[in-house]
């Protein structure tokens, strides 16, 4: 889960991180409101700053400068709505003006090709860290094991080629930072930039956090989700532990096991080529290694809740699970959703391989269950799919 810049502020106050003040806004006058009070409080001068879950606001002109509150309140007004890189603004963040004397870069990320942790700084703030050269950057892997204290964290800010009347507050705010990326179970903490201010301290001016959803189970961090913007059909899923998410074609997709539905995309979109726009997969959904009813049936009734599916690839082999207790599972789910009010009415097309899969098989064809279809292979069941797809479109 990726927080907006003013979730990462407020959790890194949470941990002593030195931050601008301010506050979110979602209409002009809220902004005007909230510009006033820090005016009151002594700012020069405010920004307001688009609140979305992308780079590159600055130059599309998602962020300002403002000398008043009523200029807060103009400015906001023309952030509120805008598309950056198809992130529609609904907020912004009023945040008092900061006196940068310099701007560095700093993270905190997972190393996923040397199965360790990394920290990156750089004396080159301000700009995509792509852009910087490989000479100026400060590359520390960080052991598990030991962490970051003070003196790895000062290490971390020379190799980056802070300057000394930095290095001391840098220290510090990257020892918080580290406490962020493992207390939250972060995968990646990012600060650009980094900031020393006239009068010397070294603040976080912006803000990115990336959370692991794998330990969403041991953190508290549901408030932090932004619900409006979810898709409502994978917020659909995950309120019913199915691992779903929302694709642009015409063939609901649901297997067991991540690899193969990863392959199972791949074979549809092969077979989709040349049978018109959109026979693609609809969606990736792995219902893992259980096929109960209950979650054969509330597989099918969210794939066929999307209405751009007009047919649904249903790809199972069987293992722990066996084909028998799926093709159970499909025929309970069948009336399930017909005790819901919600028959399936559109063609599914099923494959079944592996343990008990002779057994699966004939469960299906003696339940002669309306619009299903058997074929042996998964790239024939893949092309069958897509065909009934297209001629259903």
């Amino acid at each position: 889960m990726d927080l907006f810049e003013h979730q990462a502020k407020e959790l890194f106050a949470e941990y002593g991180v030195p931050v601008p003040t301010g506050k979110v806004a979602h209409t002009p006058q809220e902004a005007r409101a909230i510009a006033a009070e820090l005016f009151a409080a002594g700012s020069s001068k405010v920004v307001v700053k688009a609140q979305v879950k992308t780079g590159g606001r600055g130059k599309a002109g998602g962020v300002k400068l403002a000398d008043t509150a009523d200029e807060a309140q103009a400015l906001a007004g023309q952030i509120l709505g805008m598309d950056i890189k198809g992130h529609t603004v609904h907020k912004v963040l009023i945040e008092e003006g900061s006196a940068i004397a310099q701007e560095y870069y700093f993270s905190f990320l997972l190393d996923r090709a040397n199965r360790t942790f990394l920290s990156i700084c750089s004396v080159e703030g301000g700009v995509e860290i792509e852009e910087v050269p490989h000479d100026r950057l400060g590359l520390v892997p960080i052991s598990p094991l030991t962490g970051v204290d003070r003196a790895k964290a000062r290490e971390i800010a020379e190799a980056g080629r802070l300057p000394e009347e930095a290095l001391d507050g840098a220290a510090e705010l990257i020892e918080r930072l580290w406490a962020v990326f493992t207390d939250e179970d972060a995968t990646l903490v990012e600060v650009n930039p980094l900031i020393l201010t006239a009068d010397g301290q070294v603040k976080a001016l912006d803000g990115k956090v990336s959370l692991d959803d794998n330990a969403a189970f041991r953190q508290e961090h549901d408030k932090l989700e932004d619900k409006a913007a979810a898709d409502p059909l994978e917020a659909a899923a995950k309120a019913r532990d199915l691992n779903y998410v929302k694709l642009d074609g015409s063939v609901g997709i649901i297997g067991n096991g991540a690899g193969l539905v990863m392959s199972t995309l791949d074979v549809v979109s092969y077979a989709g080529e040349g049978l018109g726009d959109g026979q693609r997969p609809a969606n990736f959904l792995d219902i893992g290694g259980g096929a109960s009813a209950e979650v054969m049936a509330d597989s099918l009734e969210i794939v066929l809740s999307d209405r751009d599916v007009t047919s649904v690839f249903v790809n199972v082999f069987g293992g722990i699970t066996a084909c028998d207790a799926v093709a159970n599972g499909i025929v309970a789910a069948y009336k399930l959703l017909a005790d819901r009010g919600e028959s399936v009415n559109r063609p599914l097309v099923v494959r079944l391989d592996g343990n008990n899969a002779e057994l699966g098989r004939k469960i299906l064809s003696d339940a002669g269950l309306a619009g299903v279809q058997q074929v042996d292979t998964m790239d024939d069941a893949a092309r069958r799919a897509a065909e009934l797809a297209a001629a259903g479109a």
